[in-house]
This record gives C-alpha cells, structure tokens and sequence, in this order.
C-alpha cells in the first residue's frame, strides 16, 4: 500500500502559498503590524486569515502597507497543520490578538483547548500580544503629536476560554432548561463515575455471576468509548474490549440503570457534558441563541476530538465562518479515549467552502539531523497531511539507534549515558526515557534506585485521585448536593463502624427525610460509630451555612483524626490536604471550586508510587502518551523492537499500526539535542518449551525499516555480536568437529 499524503497546498492556499514556503522571500509587516513581526511567513499566513491583514498579504506584490484593521466576514474555515514543535501555541495566541487587534469582540471569541493551564496560557499570551502592540502605537501617536494617551488593553475582556468539558458545564447552566436539565447539576469525575457503576453492578446482581463480570473501570470505559465514538456498545466491545464481548447484553442494562441513576440524583459525568452540549447543538430550535454567542471560535490539538466534539464545532460553525482548528495529524495517538484522526483529516471538506489549510513546518525544537529522522519515519505513514519538517539549528549528531542484547544491557547503556549527559552539564531534568508501555521500564526502575538516582514517573495517581483527596472533597460534594449518593455513600463509610449496607440504609434515611442533611441526625447507627455520627450530621449542616472561604478548613479539621486512623503516612496526606485547602482561595465559591477541580485536577500528590521527591534534580520517566506536548534536551526511547512499539496488543487494524506509528513519531519529536532508540534483541520470558532459552527475539521495529537507517547513526552495546552478523570465535573446549573428522580416519 502507497503513502497517500493530503496535499495540503491545493484551494485556496495555493494563491498565497509564496509566504508559506522556507526558502521564499519573507515580506515584513507593515509598521502597523509590528506584532505580528516575531512570526515566520506561514504562521503570518494562519494569524491574519480573514482579515484585512489577510487581503494585503494575498496581494503583497501591489500593497505592503495595508492597515490590520477589519474582520472579512465570510472567510472560510481554518485549519492550521502545525508540525511538532512548530509554535502552534504562539501562533494561536497571536491569531487571537491579532482578531482583537482588528475590531473583533473579545467577548465574542471562543476558545477551546483540553487543559486548564493550556487555555489559561493562550488567554495570557493574546493579553500580552495586544498590550505590547498598543503601547507601541501609543508610543508612535507620542513621536508624531507629543501626546500620551493610554489605551485599555481588549484583550482583557475575553471570558470564553477554557476546556471543551468547563466550557460546556458553563453553557449547560445557562441552558438546562432547553435540554431538560436542572442548572444545579454536580459532576462526577472519573472515580466517582466507575463507584457509581458498581454500586449498580451489585445491585443488578452482575458482580454475582458465576463467570467474571467486567470490574467498574473497565465498564466505564466501554461506557465512555460508545458515548463518545458515537457507537454501540456492541461495536465499542468490538474494537476496544473484545474479551467483554459475551457481556453485550448485561452492559447495556447497567448503562440504562447508570443514566436514570445520574439523571435521578441531578448528576452529570464528564461524557454527559459533552453529550449534552451535542444536543444542544443539533436541536435547531435551541442553537442559533448558542451559535450567535460567538464570532469566533478557535480550537487547539484538533487531532484529538472525537466524533461528538467534532460535531459541537460543526453546530456552532456550520459554514465553516470564523472557525479556526489547529492539530497534527502525525501526533493522533489517542483513539482509546475515542477521539478520531478522520476529525481532521477530513476537515477541510466539512463545509461548502473547503477550509482553508495552512501548514507550520519550521520546528523551533529540535536540530536538523533529529528532524529528518521524524519525517523519513512519519512519511511512511499511509495517509496525512504533507510536510516536512526543518530547523535552522544544524548540527552533526544524528539520532543514535542502539542494538543491545537484551533488557538488562539496555538498562546498562541508559544508566550509563544518563550519568555521563550529567557530567557534560545535561541536568537531569533535562533528560527523559520513554517507553510504550508503563512496564517497560520496571527493569530500569530497579537499577536506578539502586544506583541513588532519583526519578519522577509520569502516569501515575493524579492528586484527585488520592483516597484522602477524595474523601475530602466528597465532603464538600454531599454538602453542595445532597442527592448525590456517590459522595455520600464514601462519606458515611469514613466513620469507624459504617459499611455499605449501613451507608445504603443512611442514604434511604435522607431520600425520606427530603434530602435535609440535618435529618440523618435521627438515624439509628452502630454503637461503634455513634461518638462520631453527630459530629458529622454538624460538621455537614455547618458547611452548608459558613462562608465558602473556611469551608475546606473546616471539613478538613473534622477529617483530621479520620485521616489518621484510616492510612498510612498521614504527614505527607495532610501536606495533599493543606494544598487544596490553599487552592480552594482561588475560587469564589464551592460549585466552581468543585466543578472545575474536577474538570480539569491538578497534577501533584504525596499518593503517588514512591517516597517524596526530596531531591532538587531528578530524572524523567514517562509513557509516550504522558509526554506529548513536553520536550527534553536528551530523550531515550526503550524497546524499540515490533512487539513493542508496534505493540503487539495494538496490531488488530491497519488503523491501529498507524497510530503506532504516529506514537514513535510524538516520541521521537520530543527531543531537542540527543535522541536514542534502544533495541534489545531478545526479551526475558518464562512460558516457554524446556529447550528454549526462555528468551524471545524481536525484529527492529517495522517503523523503523532499511530505507530511514541512513538518517541514525547505529551503534551496539553490552555483549553483542557485531552488526554485519558475523560470529565471534569462542574458546573452544570441545573441538567436535575434529572428533567427527577422526570417526572416518583410519
């Protein structure tokens, strides 16, 4: 099967494509654009699309002093292909500014990323791209008239921004009526999603079958994949849970019991956010009063929508008018969160007017020799958009693709090269190894420790997802929503004496009592729980009635001798706890606190694998899906043998061989100075016949075939044979061929 690359220069953008190419003349800004200065041609090209700008750039030739004011208002969609590295984040915030800069409503833009902190970034960057920009005009108006007048930066107006789930939860408040909801909704995160689904699974009798019923992750994830692929759950078992497969039946009855339960206790998941705001879009009756809240709407990391998100963006723009996307298509590694590489892909023929495409090829990361690596790997790919990625940092190191015997001398080469990057200046923050698979660095875990080398992991607890953490904030959830029978059910199980079917029994006590937490006060509880049931009924009833500002302070002082009692290392679980606390200051009431945590959680906890990072520099390990969008100095990637990456549990498609592909490709593109792939040529097994060496031996990856060996330089490592194959000659004990020579002799 050919590559079949999307040619990415043909439409609309072949007119301007002059300003796009690396090695054309690179016409500078009017003076009245000198924001846009710091941009390379292309990312001009993206930042000034449909506006003014735009017209005197497609018509430089005759015009290099058009003013950038005005918003042209049916240009067609945008899509920015931004390679790794290529500052698809600057140019964002500068299309942003820019919009602002020519007249649009900063109130009107809408801006959608997947993280907190990214949307938080971009609002600042366009706050500072249009505060520097009007000072300088300012300081222009003050050398031609000799007055000073100061302007109010616009881009300080801008309110919509923020992740797709904290922007749905805003409009689904404002809306809940249209879409049959109550605006006092709770959400659930994660974990209180699959405990809900327990709780159902038992109560159905399903955790009671004689055979193995899928556990609650695993059902909130087949869950999950069918709400957001848009699927049934026949085909997301299919494609993703094929052992659970048998189960089809069984699954969508708890589906059904989980939503009526959701919709019973006023709850909302993090998949009904988005379900919800699809609705809300596709009902015509209700879209236009979204649709003509925004002007403009811009979206990062494009690749990673899936098919419900992708149809949010399409009811919010049908024709395509004031939507910008950015994405690349080669860094589309998440499709087990159901998210779709069709999604941008196919974008540009959503709409009547194709989209326009504009590609960002010049890499601000990485030297010349790493970036050719990347493309001669990702141009195998059977499809994408075409570029090729180029840096104006040369250097002589090529990639170092290394041949070990096994794991054990890839963990000799790693440690060694970590240490000795170290002694060449290279902290060791500035050093990451990557693998697959969490569990292929379990070997090279062991070593380090052993050697005193201090390393975070990447992919372990997040700080919601500590027990302690929970319990707290299940706290402050009851007390927001006492229907919420999740939080409460984790609740009253803190409390010495108080199981499930005790919990079960409070629960239906308040359902009777019309959900008055004061009415629990009057449930008959064990006698080894009765010294600490009314200081909670208190505790509760108080929260709901003190001032937002003490309330995690004072459910944490009633939590405080619970938390003693029920784990491990309470020290270093109080310091979790004071730290929400702290982070609880910045907000302005429970809900937001509660919502947008649970959102969007921060990344910290003393929960996590380990002992407290007591070291001021340390190593980084970490899965290539927790690393993209960082970047290293010096990057090793591990196991860069077929079984591996591609790993052999993602072979069932040539979908799923792709998207290995693109997962080497996000690894490899993660390095700035020095890249390593390791290959071991065989792995340690123990289901193996008794005349094997309970070893297995793997190819090179298949991503990596004879036609990209040019761009690396090989070397081997530990007891190898040499690479053009040929033996080494041993120490002969035995010298049976001889023997076998002399049987014919006479």
């Amino acid at each position: 099967m050919t590559s079949t690359p999307l040619d990415a220069s043909n439409g609309p953008r072949s007119a301007r494509s002059h300003l796009q190419s690396p090695h054309s003349s690179d016409p500078l800004p009017s003076p009245s654009q000198l924001h846009l200065r710091g941009l390379n041609a292309a990312q001009r090209l993206a930042v000034v699309h449909g506006t003014e700008a735009d017209t005197a750039a497609a018509n430089a030739a005759q015009s290099t002093s058009s003013e950038a004011g005005g918003i042209e208002p049916e240009a067609e969609a945008l899509l920015i292909i931004a390679g790794a590295g290529s500052g698809k984040t600057n140019t964002l915030a500068h299309r942003v500014a820019h919009l602002v800069l020519s007249g649009a409503d900063p109130r009107r833009i809408l801006m959608l990323t997947f993280t907190r902190r990214a949307a938080a970034e971009m609002t600042r960057r366009s706050q500072r791209i249009c505060a520097a920009a009007l000072a300088c005009a300012a300081s222009e108006n003050q050398g031609s008239r000799g007055v000073t007048r100061r302007h109010s930066n616009p881009a300080q107006s801008i309110q919509w921004s923020g992740t797709f789930h904290g922007i749905a939860n805003r409009l689904l408040r404002l809306h809940a009526g249209a879409v049959g909801l109550d605006p006092s909704f709770t959400v659930l995160d994660r974990s209180d999603s699959s405990d809900l689904l327990d709780l159902l699974r038992n109560e159905l009798g399903f955790a009671q079958k004689s055979s193995r019923f899928p556990r609650k992750a695993t059902c909130l994830s087949i869950y999950s994949h069918a709400v957001n692929s848009q699927c049934s759950v026949e085909d997301s078992l299919k494609r993703g849970f094929p052992w659970c497969e048998s189960w089809a039946d069984e699954l969508r009855e708890l589906f059904g019991a989980y939503v009526a339960s959701k919709q019973k206790q006023n709850v909302l998941d993090y998949d009904d956010l988005i379900l919800y705001w699809y609705y809300l879009m596709a009902e015509e009756a209700i879209a236009p009063e979204v649709r003509r809240r925004f002007d403009h709407v811009l979206v990062d990391e494009y690749q990673d929508t899936n098919a419900l998100q992708a149809g949010i963006l399409l009811g919010l723009k049908p024709d395509g008018c004031g939507l910008t996307v950015v994405g690349d298509d080669a860094q589309s590694i998440y499709s087990f969160r159901a998210a779709s590489i069709r999604n941008i892909l196919d974008f540009p023929q959503h709409f009547t007017r194709p989209a326009r495409v504009v590609t960002l090829e010049q890499n601000y990361r990485s030297t010349q020799p790493i970036l050719a690596a990347c493309n001669a790997v990702i141009d195998l790919a059977e499809e994408h958009f075409s570029k090729r990625l180029y840096s104006l940092r040369e250097s002589q190191q090529k990639p170092i693709l290394i041949s070990v015997e096994d794991e054990a001398c890839q963990v000799d080469y790693v440690v060694e090269q970590i240490l000795e990057q170290r002694e060449a200046g290279i902290d060791l923050k500035k050093q990451a190894v990557l693998m697959r698979t969490s569990h292929h660095s379990d070997a090279l875990e062991v070593e380090l420790s052993r050697r005193n080398i201090p390393f975070v992991k990447f992919g372990g607890l997040k700080f919601l997802e500590a027990a302690h953490v929970k319990d707290l904030l299940c706290v402050l959830r009851w007390v927001e929503n006492p229907r919420d029978r999740v939080a409460g059910f984790r609740v009253l199980q803190i409390l010495p004496g108080v199981g499930p079917r005790r919990a079960r029994g409070a629960i239906e006590h308040l359902t009777r009592g019309a959900f008055s937490l004061r009415s629990l006060a009057g449930f008959r509880v064990p006698a080894a729980a009765a010294q600490d049931w009314l200081p909670m009924c208190d505790v509760l009833c108080e929260l709901g009635e003190a001032d937002w500002q003490g309330q995690v302070g004072l459910a944490r002082r009633w939590y405080q001798p619970h938390l003693e009692r029920l784990y491990d290392a309470p020290h270093v679980r109080t310091v979790d706890l004071e730290q929400l606390e702290q982070i609880s200051g910045g907000y302005p009431s429970r809900e937001r606190f509660l919502t947008e945590l649970t959102l969007d959680p921060p990344d910290a906890s003393g929960d996590e694998a380990g002992p407290p990072l007591r070291d001021e520099d340390y190593l980084i390990l970490s899965t290539i899906h927790s690393a993209k969008g960082q970047e290293w100095d010096v990057v090793y990637l591990l196991n860069a043998a077929d079984g591996c990456i591609p790993s052999d549990m993602a072979t069932g498609t040539p979908e799923d061989i792709e998207e290995e592909r693109r997962l080497l490709y996000v690894a490899m593109t993660r390095a700035k100075e020095r890249l390593h792939l390791l290959h071991p040529l065989r792995f340690f097994t123990r289901q193996q016949h008794r005349h094997g060496d309970s070893h297995v031996y793997a190819p090179r990856s298949r991503f990596l075939p004879d036609s990209v060996l040019p761009y690396f330089e090989r070397q081997t490592h530990g007891r190898l044979l040499p690479t053009d194959g040929a033996a080494k000659a041993q120490d002969c004990s035995v010298d049976v061929g001889a023997k076998l020579r002399n049987m014919w002799v006479r």
